[in-house]
């Protein structure tokens, strides 16, 4: 890549973020847009941010980085902690990294570099037109402005459902929302609750907490989605003219 990554970080100890500020600042290749000590404050200044990645300390009161990072909608996430139990956590949650606090520059310099590869290879992704995909139909290619929405499977969690705009449906074998938010183009798709993703094409009307969309069911009526408060201020930066 030949810009800087644009970072947040957030640390709710002063000391603590000064100190990953400082050696932030010691990497050419990173560009900090902002720290925060405030998590309430981090997420209420998020949508007027311009970033590619975050830096999150996971132990913090109130609202911990785990919880934080899974209001990120697919950003790229670093992890710093002084607790080693978090880590599987952490990885579930497909973190690029995890470093261990006291933060060494070297080590640093490690995850960012990890980072600039993950969001290279994201930006081919995005100027894609399609994803490959396993599938109960065998490998599937999927074309973005053919998915309509996908949702959880009512057999298994860890499969997704894709109908797409024909009403053909392929069930997405084992891989997260998280995963495939990565994966679709942010600016065309949106998660709206826990257990779905929806095209913004596929829209009709939305209220504060409904969204109608113009898909019919097989009862013969329009499908009507639940907008959840977590995703809902992503959802109106996507349909806000």
């Amino acid at each position: 890549m030949n810009t800087r990554l644009k970072c947040l970080l957030l640390d709710d100890e002063l000391p603590g973020l000064t100190y990953l500020k400082m050696l932030c600042d010691q990497l050419p290749e990173l560009e900090v847009v902002k720290a925060f000590n405030n998590p309430t404050l981090f997420l209420a200044e998020l949508p007027n941010l311009d970033f590619d990645l975050c830096i999150l300390d996971i132990e913090m009161p109130v609202m911990n980085g785990l919880q934080v990072a899974n209001l990120l909608n697919g950003k790229p996430v670093i992890f710093t902690t002084a607790y080693k139990e978090y880590a599987a956590d952490a990885f579930d949650l497909n973190a690029l990294d995890y470093i261990k606090k006291p933060i060494k520059i070297d080590r640093l310099k490690q995850a960012i570099e990890k980072a600039i590869k993950h969001i290279g290879n994201s930006t081919y992704q995005n100027n894609k037109t399609f994803i490959q995909l396993n599938t109960n139909k065998g490998k599937a290619i999927l074309f973005f402005d053919k998915i309509a929405y996908i949702k959880t499977s009512e057999n298994d969690s860890r499969d997704k459902v894709a109908r797409l705009f024909n009403d053909e449906e392929f069930v997405l074998k084992n891989i997260a929302f998280e995963k495939l938010t990565e994966l679709l183009p942010s600016s065309d798709f949106c998660r709206v609750n826990k257990k779905e993703i929806i095209s913004i094409k596929a829209v009709q009307v939305f209220s504060f907490d409904e969204i109608t969309t113009n898909l019919i069911s097989e009862k013969g009526k329009k499908i009507i989605l639940t907008l959840s408060d977590t995703y809902r201020n992503d959802f109106l930066q996507k349909v806000k003219i």
